[in-house]
């Protein structure tokens, strides 16, 4: 925008300097342009004195084109602030925070909800553990464990939940971290949210995938854990998205249910926010 000032000033400047420059010699030589001339002369000095009205409208023209330019660059600029404004009060007054409590549950997924994925070829609500290669899974299943997580939740700070997703989950026992990541096919790994009716809790439930020799999880044996972090993403009814790890600080089973189930009941969660609240597009 400077740079077309410069060049209509200096346009401004040489047109201006080239009329005066060629009425002054109009008024100098006014006897011999009478003599060349006669009567013509006077047209000729009516032409040039129209021509040069002409050019000095159109320069004022250009000027305030470059005005209304600057103005409505200003307004646009004012216009994104205050839209911007508008959605961060909107996602700080409509964001939630969860926090999970009571027991963990982790247990055998059900063969329905396998074949299904077998089918379907879909992991939008399973995790895998890292390093494994998805199309392995599919093409043989039979190497691979697949167990359910389930932890109770509540809602401590803003709206409805709409939705929570997983990026990524960290299990540590003695030291060593056992990670699940979201599958390649997939942005995030989308958890089931159920809400239990004799409980009146809610319910967080995802899927993972490792390999059956894993010493991650061995279903026939008590599994024990340090703790979990969970890599976690939660949208409002509202579409406002908040980011953040929640980490469980929970007792260790001292015997695993009759259908194979392990119990972990959480002592401590905590949960740190790492992106802020952000409206979430459609």
């Amino acid at each position: 925008m400077k740079k077309e000032r410069n060049i209509i000033i200096s346009v401004i400047g040489i047109a201006g300097s080239a009329v005066f420059i060629l009425a002054l010699l109009m008024l100098m030589f006014g006897d011999e342009l009478d003599q060349m001339f006669n009567v013509i002369g006077i047209r000729v000095a009516t032409v040039f004195v129209a021509f040069a009205s002409f050019l000095s409208s159109m320069l004022f023209s250009l000027l305030i084109l470059l005005h209304n330019r600057t103005t409505v660059k200003i307004n646009d600029d004012t216009n994104k602030r205050a839209e911007l404004f508008r959605e961060l009060q909107f996602a700080s007054a409509n964001y939630s925070i969860i926090e999970f409590m009571d027991r963990m549950l982790i247990y055998g997924e059900s063969t329905r909800y396998i074949q299904r994925v077998l089918e379907r070829k879909s992991m939008m609500f399973h995790m895998i553990e890292s390093g494994l290669l998805e199309n392995d899974i599919y093409t043989n299943p039979q190497d691979f464990a697949f167990v359910s997580i389930k932890i109770p939740f509540r809602v401590i700070e803003g709206k409805i939940i709409s939705s929570i997703t997983f990026d990524k989950l960290r299990f540590e026992r003695e030291g060593i971290n056992y990670e699940f990541v979201t599958p390649p096919s997939e942005t995030e790994s989308r958890a089931f949210l159920l809400y239990n009716e004799h409980t009146k809790r809610n319910n967080v439930i995802i899927n993972l995938i490792m390999k059956k020799d894993s010493v991650f999880y061995n279903p026939n044996q008590i599994n024990n854990f340090t703790k979990i972090k969970i890599y976690i993403n939660i949208t409002s009814l509202l579409g406002v998205k908040v980011k953040g790890n929640s980490e469980l600080y929970f007792t260790n089973p001292e015997q695993i249910e009759g259908d194979g189930t392990n119990t972990y009941r959480i002592n401590s969660a905590n949960f740190t926010l790492t992106d802020m609240p952000k409206i979430v597009k459609s």
